[in-house]
Formats: structure tokens, sequence, C-alpha cells
């Protein structure tokens, strides 16, 4: 995610919703607080009494007065006063005569001056946007409330629609061997829904892929977005469907045998939100905040700064990734901007990116909390960047960083040497003890696609050409898949790069929505590129010699090799990156007879290849048969 292309959003949503200065203290300070909590309280909305009542809590600080107005008391101001606990921040108020079928509309007025939602709920009603969603996304969507008040809304029931779940005994891939599927739903089908994602299952199922990462789906500022601008951290964006689709979808992954990892934002969250509202003056949020930063700490942020060194703050992100874990039986989340977990000010790339003990300690913490709510092999995936020293500390305590190999892969595809040694793929390079903690990919979400770069800019040498040549643009990303599947460690595929997508990342502009090519599958090149997709998945999750620690490479020059090394077997993937035939000299380290899962045995009479390779040329060798 890049922070020019959500700015604007943050104009949007604070001028819609922040129209009052709303910061401070909002004058005289109440009485100092003499009340428990309730017996059943919790944050948000805890039902009691059969559903008939509920105990409704905000944590607001420093604020004079808060009242609850919704449906339940026909938006009327002060006829639900809230009390502040002894604890001095969280306010509190029961509701009586309530229908525990009816879902009720309702929102805090703070101050006499500010309408927000509930952080805590798990649906929002949105008076802009709502009206784009369809009832096949959505059916029986609730009204808004038109005319009785502005903003978002939050939306409780006590009897919810409950989802049972079917496949219980789910167990998580190895993280050696994890193949993700970066995916957005917004752009893999045209109905932009769970229920149409989940037909295309089997397509990936017979690919290969055991995980699928979703970009962001809790609610995010309008319909149309990657996801990366959050405001409601509990609820799912109604735009991908409901509470109950999204638990679906997860089961029903997990039935065949693929894990579900949710791309989650809590390095920033945007000016819908109303922990950003409530806190908020002169365009920043101000120093009282209990959860902001009042000027962001580092150069990547967008929107507004969590403080994770604040109490406040890591009490609320770990309760979202409970409920998560909790309530959708997720398998790992992939966190966005991890390294911006960070109380020091950095202005350009080294000072961010430079050793940062405190956010080390911070990331301990939140891994071990995720560890004690489930210890079952999940995935805990940071977009981190940062010193090796740190991401090999936090790789230690056994989380998993992303590894982008996107710019010299891609050089490579294109027939460009001088870039294109991508090494950077082996974990041990990055001085990790273990394969699994490097996440490399050739393309993701925030990446140029390798297939719009072959296209558009590729070389060429007499008839062997790959600018504007889909065959060969194609043959040349059949070449790089056989070389990453083959480097140890789990893998990261964005959508429909298994078909050489060759639409800019830029078109429609960079977060837009993008053509979704199903059609492409038709296409017997794009189809060719799949089946070596799927065939090198294959091969890495039937055979432990690709997860081996004994292996040696040569990436840096036109012809390149893998040498994967275990007792009872050899596997040696060759190819040439060239656009002009190669002579290939690899020391095989035996002779006889050697298996091309991409073709014909050969048979050496020494221990050396000896072989002139074509332009793109790939084979993957090994000495015994593969699965």
């Amino acid at each position: 995610m890049k922070k020019i292309f959500y700015l604007f959003l943050i104009s949007i949503s604070l001028t819609t919703a922040c129209k009052k200065d709303n910061g401070g203290s909002g004058g005289t300070l109440p009485s100092p607080p003499t009340a428990d909590l309730p017996s059943g309280a919790k944050d948000g909305v805890a039902f009691i009494n059969g559903g008939k009542s509920a105990i409704i809590t905000l944590i607001a600080p420093k604020k004079t007065s808060v009242s609850v107005i919704g449906e339940f008391n026909n938006w009327q101001t002060n006829l639900n006063p809230m009390q502040l606990s002894k604890d001095g921040k969280t306010w509190f108020v029961q509701i009586d005569g309530l229908n525990p079928d009816t879902e009720y509309a309702y929102q805090f007025e703070i101050d006499n001056k500010l309408r927000v939602a509930d952080p805590y709920c798990e649906k929002v009603l949105d008076p802009d946007n709502d009206k784009y969603i369809g009832t096949s996304t959505y059916p029986n969507l609730k009204a808004y409330p038109t005319g009785k008040t502005s903003g978002i809304v939050s939306v409780m029931q006590a009897n919810q629609p409950v989802y049972t779940w079917k496949n219980t005994n789910f167990t998580r891939p190895a993280k050696n061997n994890l193949v993700i599927y970066e995916l957005l739903v917004r752009d893999f089908t045209a109905d932009h829904n769970y229920a149409s994602t989940l037909t295309k299952l089997d397509y990936l199922k017979n690919m290969g892929i055991n995980a699928i990462e979703l970009m962001p789906v809790n609610e995010f500022e309008g319909n149309l977005s990657w996801g990366y601008n959050p405001s409601f951290y509990f609820a799912p964006d109604k735009y991908y469907g409901t509470k109950t689709a999204l638990q679906n979808f997860i089961d029903e992954c997990h039935g065949k045998g693929i894990a579900v990892i949710l791309d989650m934002v809590l390095n920033h969250s945007f000016g819908q939100s109303p922990m950003v509202q409530m806190y908020f003056s002169n365009g920043a949020p101000t120093a009282d905040s209990p959860w902001f930063n009042t000027v962001a700490k580092h150069p990547y942020n967008v929107g507004f700064d969590f403080n994770h060194e604040s109490q406040e703050t890591k009490y609320f992100s770990k309760n979202v990734m409970k409920f998560w874990m909790q309530q959708y039986k997720i398998d790992g989340f992939r966190f966005d901007l991890s390294k911006g977990f960070t109380q020091h000010q950095s202005s350009d790339d080294a000072g961010f990116a430079a050793y940062d003990a405190s956010r080390v300690a911070i990331w301990k913490d939140y891994h071990n909390f995720i560890k004690s709510v489930d210890d079952n092999n999940f995935y805990t995936i940071l977009e981190h960047f940062a010193d090796t020293k740190e991401e090999t500390e936090l790789t230690n305590d056994g989380m998993m960083v992303w590894n982008n190999l996107n710019y010299n892969m891609n050089e490579a595809t294109m027939g460009y040497l001088g870039k294109s040694d991508f090494s950077w793929g082996f974990y041990t390079n990055h001085g990790f003890a273990k394969p699994e903690g490097a996440v490399s990919y050739i393309e993701s979400h925030d990446e140029e696609r390798l297939n719009f770069k072959n296209i558009t800019y590729g070389n060429a040498s007499g008839n062997y050409v790959i600018k504007n040549n889909l065959p060969t643009s194609l043959k040349r990303e059949e070449l790089a898949a056989a070389f990453f599947f083959a480097i140890p460690g789990p893998k990261m595929v964005w959508q429909f790069g298994e078909l050489g997508y060759d639409i800019s990342i830029d078109q429609n502009g960079r977060t837009g929505e993008k053509p979704i090519k199903w059609e492409y599958f038709q296409d017997p090149n794009r189809k060719a590129l799949y089946d070596v997709y799927s065939k090198m998945i294959s091969l890495k999750e039937n055979n432990a010699i690709f997860n081996t620690t004994d292996f040696n490479s040569n990436l840096s020059g036109a012809v390149k090799y893998i040498k994967l090394n275990s007792a009872d077997n050899n596997v040696i993937v060759v190819g040439n990156f060239d656009v002009v035939p190669q002579k290939a000299l690899v020391d095989f380290g035996s002779s006889g007879s050697w298996i091309d899962a991409f073709g014909n045995a050969i048979n050496l009479n020494t221990n050396i290849y000896d072989v002139t390779l074509a332009p793109g040329e790939y084979h993957v060798y090994s000495k015994t048969a593969l699965k």
C-alpha cells in the first residue's frame, strides 16, 4: 500500500464525519466516578436477560458526557445517559425492553456535539455506500435510519444468525509447505462476494494452493477499496457479504484443505473510525487520544498512526486479534505495515528500517498473545522489511516475514541479466535459522505484474522476442516458476499470476478496480503456465527434498541453477534466462540417469551437465522419480 492513494480518503471521511472540532475534553470533566461496571459487561454490547436488555460500554476518557441514542429511544438525546465507571475511562448504560430478534441501529453522542458508531460493533450502516450493495451479496440489509441521525451507525442484535461449523478438525499446513494465494475479493469474481469466490475453490485446489490470504475484509471506507483504509475492526465489510457468508467461506476452505489468512491493518486507521473522531482537532488526533499519535512516527504511514506503546492500543489490538481467531476460526494474520509499530520518529527509509528494540518487544508481546489464544501452528506473517537483525529476532520467535523477489525476478523474466539475481529468496541469505521464516513472492498486491513488464519492456535477440509476444512472455513466466517454487520455504502467489495477468497495477488508478480475466484459463498458453505452477506446487508439497536445508545455487548469470540435496535424492533446476542460447556447464554431482519432471530423462557420462540451452529453456531434474 502506498501513501498517495489514500490521502484523499482521509480528507473525504473527516469532512463528512468530523464537521466540528471533536477534540479535547469538551468542557468541565464529570464528577469522580463511583460506579462499578455491571456484571456481564464487556467492550461494546453485552446482552442479558435473554437478550431483552443490553449493557453498552464505550472507552472514552476525559469526556464530559456520553449518551446512547438509537431506535430503542427514537434517537432522543439524554434519554439514556451513560455513567462513568471507577476506572475513569469506561462509560456504560443498560438498555431494557429490547426484542432479541430485532436489529437496532444506535450511536453514541459525546459531549452533546459528536455522534459516532460503536468501535466494537459487528455491523454498521453507511448512508452513502450501502445503496451500492446488491441483495445477492447482502440479502435483507437493514435500511439506514434516514432523517433520524447522520454518519455511520452501529447495529446490535441479541439473536444474530449463528453459523454452524462443519469442518472442526482442520489441520493447518506446515509453514514450510505453505503456498499462499493472495486474493482481493473485489477483483476476483464479477459478483465480488464470498459466495462467488467459493465457486473458484476447486480451481485453486487443483493448482495446489493450500492457503488463501484475503486482503482486508473488515469495514473500510467506501466499497471499492483494497481495504487498507480501515475504520471498524470487528465488522466484516458488507460489500463482500454477510458475517455468516464469510464464516461459511472459511469453513468451505477448510473442507478442501485450504487455510485462511486475514490481512490485518493495525498500523493505522482512517477518519471514519470513531476512535479517530473522538479525539480529533485541526486535522489530526489530539494529544489526549488513548490510541493515536498526533503525528505519524514513520514516513510510510497513511491515515492516522496507532501508538502501539499505548496500553489502550495494545488492549484494543489484542481484542481484535482474539475476535477474528475465535469468531471466524482463521488460521493466520498477515499484518500490514508491521514495521510501523514503532514510536521512534523517522523521516527516511534508513531510519525506519533500523533495528528498533521497542518494536521487537511490541511484536513479541503480540505474538505471545496470539499463541495464548491459538498455539496450533497459527501463522503470524509480518510485512516488515526491516533490519536483518530485527527480522532474524522475530523469525526466531516463530513469526514469518514477507520476502519480496519482484524486481530481480522480473529482470530475469524480461531477459535483462545485470540485476537478475534473485538469491534473496533463500532464507539463509537473511540469516534466518529456518526456511519458514521468509514468505517469498514474485508478485503481490503492491508490485507491478511480471507479465505486464515482460510484454511492455521485454528484451529481444533476432527471432527471440519477449516484448509484445504473449507466448514467449508466458514461457518466461514458466521458467521463473520452476525456480521460484524450488527455493525452500513458504511461497505466496498474487491472484491470476498463475495465468500471466498482464494488466498494469496502475490501470484505473493503483487501487482501482481491475479487469477480471477468467477467460485467460481458456488460452492454451496461459493454461500451460497454470499447469507449470500446479506441477511445481505439487512437487514442493509432496517431496520433502524441496524443504531441504542442504542446497546451493548460482543465480547470478544467464544460466542459473538450484541444487537440492538429501540422503535419498538430488534435484537440480537449471534454466537459461538469456535471450540467446547459452552453454550450461553444471556439476550435477553424479553421472547416470536423471529424470526430467518436464521432459525426457537424460544420461550423463560424467558429473558435468554440458548442454546448450535455448533462451527460456528450463529443466527440473531428479536422481530418482518425484511424486
